[in-house]
């Protein structure tokens, strides 16, 4: 061969072995011509081929497949009484709109927006204009940004314009309760006196809450406050009682405390954010908190009763899943616990429907 003449043909393996007419290669012997390549080929081919229609082992028990998603959302239908989304002071991964467009699309019939720092029942109605058809509902919290316990803040929220202000939290993150268990600050915003009794404050705030048919959320208080939160509200006549995220450490709530509460017809929330909370957490801020098993949840089901309970997500922080795909995570876990469908109807439906439009 010349310098400048090239092979006739030239081919390379799977492998990137390059073989021609004189190198020998898996059967195909030297010097072998291209109709001796051809005829191999198609040989090659005829032998898969007759492979292929033999019966094999793996093919006789047929290929396998993980099963395919439920033909219906897990969370259609239900409420997440506790969302947090944009705009806030901390990082949200959703605004007001967004989570109202996503948890319509998985068939959810309402969301409940919360916020640490600002008043969202004009949030909600704004929501409510950009994807019609979904319930949103909104409130405020009575922290130090409201002015604390401050009968004021409740009466402008419940009358911004559409009435979807429902919800009035008392103090979270200023809290007494959070700020000493926490070390945050030497003391924070009050609910109780010495005595154990609630404030005149917030009995003036529970009046408030009574008369507009709010639902009055025990927020960030220890058990025992929330216990007489909870008494207050009922001697001022009001209804609609929740216990925000009792399993949490920083609320403490016992079993018999959660009993007594039910007793007095509050609801107790379980919250998703309880199950990701613990040690290996992926988020820095909720490895301070231990982890809320489901089997621990599904446990205070089992001994306190259904129809005392909401679920929840305290969903929205950035990096953590969404709220709807938080709310059915939860649900599973629960059932796989052994609470039933109708156990989660009646927390993630009835009873908060009960709470906001009752």
């Amino acid at each position: 061969m010349t310098p400048f003449q090239l092979p006739r043909w030239k081919l390379s393996s799977c492998c990137g072995h390059e073989f021609g007419y004189g190198s020998p290669h898996e059967g195909t012997p030297a010097c072998a011509t291209r109709r001796d390549f051809i005829k191999s080929a198609a040989a090659g081919v005829a032998g898969l081929s007759a492979l292929a229609a033999l019966p094999s082992e793996s093919a006789a028990q047929g290929r396998m497949y993980p099963p395919p998603p439920p033909a219906t959302s897990p969370v259609e239908g239900l409420i997440d009484f506790h969302v947090h989304t944009a705009p806030d002071v901390f990082g949200r991964a959703l605004a007001d709109d967004e989570e109202a467009a996503l948890s319509k699309d998985r068939g959810m019939d309402a969301v409940v927006l919360k916020s640490h720092t600002a008043l969202t029942a004009d949030r909600a109605w704004l929501a409510r204009r950009r994807v019609p058809g979904m319930k949103v509902f909104g409130g405020i919290t009575l922290n130090g940004s409201a002015g604390g316990i401050n009968v004021d803040a409740v009466r402008w929220m419940w009358r911004m314009q559409g009435g979807f202000g429902r919800v009035v939290w008392f103090p979270t993150f200023d809290a007494n309760n959070h700020v000493t268990r926490l070390k945050e600050a030497p003391s924070g915003i009050k609910v109780v006196g010495d005595d154990g009794k609630v404030l005149p404050a917030v009995r003036e705030v529970l009046k408030e809450c009574a008369a507009q048919k709010l639902v009055v959320e025990t927020g960030h208080s220890s058990a025992a406050e929330a216990l007489a939160i909870i008494e207050a509200a009922r001697d001022a006549g009001c209804d609609r009682l929740v216990v925000t995220h009792a399993e949490f450490d920083v609320i403490g709530m016992t079993v018999e405390q959660m009993k007594k509460a039910g007793s007095m017809g509050a609801k107790l929330e379980i919250a998703t954010l309880g199950a990701l909370y613990g040690p290996t957490a992926h988020l820095a801020f909720m490895r301070n908190s231990k982890n809320v098993s489901f089997k621990e949840s599904a446990d205070h089901v089992k001994d306190v009763g259904a129809q005392h309970f909401i679920i929840s997500t305290d969903l929205g922080q950035t990096a953590n899943p969404s709220p709807p795909d938080g709310l059915g995570w939860l649900i599973a876990g629960l059932m796989s616990q052994g609470l039933t469908k109708e156990q989660i109807q009646t927390m993630g439906r009835e009873n908060p429907g009960k709470l906001l439009m009752g």
